[in-house]
């Protein structure tokens, strides 16, 4: 292992060491739709760096998802096929995690794959390739970004998958779905956007927990504390229940799960992420990132008047 940590700490810095500088101005170009320009820009830079260079497979793939973004499917297709290729034989020589460039790299090149297959109306191929690459990756990194894009356009209209419950942050508060509409928000303590999220929760709650809603917000251990102190689970545990439930903390009425597997299981490579099931229990919403009260409202209403949500998140 310490030899393939020293080939690729070589490979990376054995060529210039501005790819970084090259991946932001990408990122920009990608977020702003411009495929074309996010091309031009990798193509003029690409000389500098041998064609397996970790962190030119990083800058690369944002001009995928500038495709993707931009709806430039062709440049999509071509950028993601070609960090694919590349990073994968990288991986089966030194493994995905060996190098965070390397993981990124490909995460991205399988997320623009899958994309790129489902716009090109063949849904079946995206999901035979998200699947089959999840399971290659499985305990890796990657693995929850593979999965959340393979849910992302297979979980609606199936069964929600049952959740692991280790045991609960706080009170064990038993968690009751059946005949209610159930939204599911996964969230870490560490993370901004959920702190955010939490009063548009509260306020669904006190509108529709009469009419038959119910919220439950599952978590996961990370092996860290407050600003990135490592932990025991019962360190973590602790501080959770302790200086961060008084800081930021979650309302008592809300069952917060505690499960390891959840994370794989549901793909949670964005936090937070919200699952809504009908009254059924089947998907009818899958959202990895943030929703507003009025898109969370949009979203349950309907289900419990008994209909279904028009809009499905499977695009994103």
């Amino acid at each position: 292992m310490k030899a393939v940590l020293v080939a690729l700490a070589l490979l990376a810095t054995s060529l210039p060491a501005q790819t970084g500088a090259l991946s932001a101005q990408l990122k920009q170009l990608a977020f702003a739709g411009e495929a074309e320009a996010a091309r031009d820009m990798a193509e003029r830079a690409r000389g500098n760096y041998r064609p397996d260079h970790p962190g030119l497979l990083e800058a690369l793939s944002w001009v995928g998802r500038a495709g993707v973004l931009g709806e430039n499917w062709e440049i999509a297709e071509a950028y993601g096929t070609e960090v694919y290729e590349q990073a994968s034989q990288l991986a089966a020589e030194h493994g995905v995690d060996a190098s965070a460039q390397l993981s990124t790299a490909l995460g991205a090149a399988i997320e623009v794959l899958g994309k790129t297959y489902d716009a090109a109306g063949d849904r079946a191929r995206a999901a035979h390739f998200l699947h089959e690459e999840r399971d290659k990756y499985r305990g890796t990194s990657i693995e929850t970004r593979i999965q959340k894009n393979y849910l992302l356009i297979s979980i609606e209209g199936k069964p929600m998958p049952p959740l692991a419950a280790d045991r609960f942050i706080g009170e064990p508060i038993p968690i009751e779905t059946k005949g209610k509409v159930a939204v599911f928000y996964f969230w870490a303590h560490w993370c901004a956007d959920c702190k955010a999220q939490k009063p548009a929760l509260i306020e669904l709650h006190e509108r529709y927990a009469d009419q038959g809603l119910a919220i439950i917000g599952p978590t996961h251990l990370f092996g860290y504390a407050a600003g990135g102190r490592p932990a025991t689970e019962d360190e973590e545990i602790a501080y959770i229940e302790g200086p961060w439930q008084k800081l930021y903390g979650l309302p008592d009425w809300m069952p917060k799960p505690l499960g390891q597997e959840n994370w794989g299981a549901f793909g949670v490579s964005t936090t937070p992420t919200i699952v809504i099931a009908d009254r059924a229990g089947i998907v009818r919403l899958y959202h990895p990132g943030k929703m507003t009260f009025e898109e969370l409202e949009a979203a349950v209403q309907p289900l419990l008047d008994g209909g279904s949500v028009g809009a499905s998140s499977s695009a994103r």
